[in-house]
């Protein structure tokens, strides 16, 4: 699996760092999906599970993101729904 996603044309990642500062994000190209407490780690999931979210990014890049956000859900101690 490709650990790299590629940047989207629609997202400026300044934006990302400039609403939530310097945490880690699922996305770290384009700063989405910050996963760097336990309610970022959950609205993360309800996100990238949204179908028009996920269509942005090819499988891989889906699967990626969705890895890193489930490690960061047993990091904050947070049980999300399965697939």
């Amino acid at each position: 699996m490709s650990k790299q996603i590629h940047h989207r044309d629609d997202v400026n990642p300044d934006e990302g760092e400039r609403k939530y500062g310097d945490v880690e994000f699922a996305d770290p190209v384009n700063n989405k999906y910050p996963i760097d407490s336990a309610a970022h780690v959950r609205a993360a999931w309800s996100y990238i599970n949204k179908d028009a979210n996920a269509a942005k990014y090819n499988k891989t890049e889906v699967d990626r993101i969705k890895e890193r956000i489930k490690k960061a859900a047993r990091r904050h101690d947070v049980e999300i729904e399965s697939e």
